[in-house]
């Protein structure tokens, strides 16, 4: 066990900035799911022709799907979160970008992951009239979603070693 906190302390003083990262993100998000639970109960504030902040319910995944199925995606978030962790090495290993979009994934998840457990649905609130309403931590997994696939489209390819 010494050992194992020990491994845990030395990787937390290299990564500093991921851990300060994700704080940030999951202080983003509980924020504003907060002030979406406080404020907006029953109605929605329009800030722009497509954009208007209202409060939803989710208990499904993205876009409508799995609805009542929280047990199910708090394992599936578990086990997504938990492989994360223990590829991190080696995912990180293929550069910052992947390094950066692994840290908004784990944001966002956790975030997610928090709200599913305590509340029994995650809190949306951005709704932009043309899309399905949700929330910063979704924004978080998108945005390192699009790091990913940008790190694997404009990856440079690896010199194959010639056959002697």
């Amino acid at each position: 066990m010494r050992k194992f906190l020990a491994n845990i302390w030395a990787w937390a003083r290299v990564n500093k900035a991921v851990i300060i990262t994700l704080l940030v993100l999951l202080g983003v998000d509980r924020i504003t799911k907060r002030l979406t639970l406080l404020f907006l109960n029953d109605g929605y504030i329009a800030l722009a022709p497509y954009l208007h902040l209202r409060f939803v319910q989710n208990t499904g995944a993205a876009f409508g799907m799995m609805q009542g199925g929280n047990i199910a995606l708090i394992v599936i978030s578990l086990l997504i979160i938990a492989y994360l962790i223990k590829s991190w090495k080696e995912l990180c290993a293929m550069g910052p970008v992947v390094k950066w979009g692994l840290v908004f994934i784990l944001g966002g998840a956790l975030g997610n992951l928090y709200d599913r457990i305590t509340l029994g649905f995650v809190v949306d609130f951005i709704d932009l009239r043309v899309w399905p309403v949700f929330n910063a931590a979704d924004s978080f997994i998108t945005i390192g979603g699009v790091m990913l696939a940008g790190a694997m489209l404009f990856a440079k390819p690896v010199p194959k070693q010639e056959e002697k």
